[in-house]
């Protein structure tokens, strides 16, 4: 069962076919296209992907799910739109799911699929987000900065800073010795104690519940993470698309 999975983001969607928990095709497209070129885009993504069997997305974008769900449809491919009240499984220990970001809630249905529960989804993007699942489903989390927003901010609200390429930050030295270099360490050094204090106070507050997790990451800027995180903490690229198919599945059983 191929699915084509689609996450739709504020700047661009990413893409991906899913058969099983193997994503055999991907890629991303301007969230402005599919605003403007809907049809277009997904003729020129899904003809070279053969048989497609259905669809599963999600959308911090509200205005491009009627469109979405009508081109798809209009293929007459069965569509899947992962919302809170549709979501099949997961549970909630929350006191309003409706308010929780589609994509996080893939998040945990993938963690399910992968890992099980409890576990601890950090999806590293413009923003970096922490999703708790326990044995009672879907619990909280935190939003933070991430490593894009801390260097945009810093070109943006000063007269003298450069703005800086997130990619360009890694292998530094630990005490800047020019204005780039103390920004690069900053940013870098400073996103990594971030997302290591923030992962030890929620792993003390789950243990004190009983909850032993396993601790998932994702998204582009997982290589900020320390080497010495690398067996403490699953890299897991695609747990947003596999996800998406899972509840796909879920919803077509």
């Amino acid at each position: 069962m191929a699915i084509f999975c689609l996450d739709i983001g504020n700047t661009h969607a990413h893409w991906g076919l899913v058969d099983g928990r193997t994503v055999l095709a991907e890629g991303k497209v301007a969230t402005q296209e599919l605003r403007t070129k809907t049809t277009e885009v997904f003729q020129k993504i899904l003809a070279p992907l053969g048989n497609v069997t259905g669809v599963a997305f999600c959308s911090v974008v509200p205005a491009l799910n009627g469109l979405v769900m009508a081109d798809f449809r209009g293929r007459g491919l069965p569509t899947h739109h992962l919302r809170h009240d549709k979501v099949v499984g997961l549970g909630f220990d929350y006191p309003n799911p409706a308010e929780v970001g589609q994509d996080r809630l893939a998040n945990c249905v993938g963690a399910q699929l992968l890992v099980g529960a409890p576990a601890v989804v950090i999806d590293m993007g413009t923003a970096t987000t922490f999703d708790i699942l326990t044995t009672r489903g879907y619990a909280g989390g935190l939003i933070a900065p991430g490593v894009q927003l801390m260097t945009r901010y810093l070109h943006e609200q000063t007269a003298l800073l450069p703005a800086l390429d997130p990619a360009d930050l890694l292998g530094g030295a630990a005490i800047g010795r020019s204005t780039i270099e103390a920004m690069k360490t900053g940013c870098a050094v400073g996103f990594a104690g971030m997302i290591g204090a923030l992962l030890t106070s929620v792993l003390e507050q789950m243990q004190r519940d009983g909850q032993t997790p396993v601790v998932i990451a994702t998204g582009g800027t997982a290589a900020f993470l320390p080497a010495s995180w690398a067996g403490k903490i699953r890299w897991e690229p695609h747990i947003t698309l596999l996800g998406l198919a899972e509840s796909y599945r879920r919803t077509s059983s």
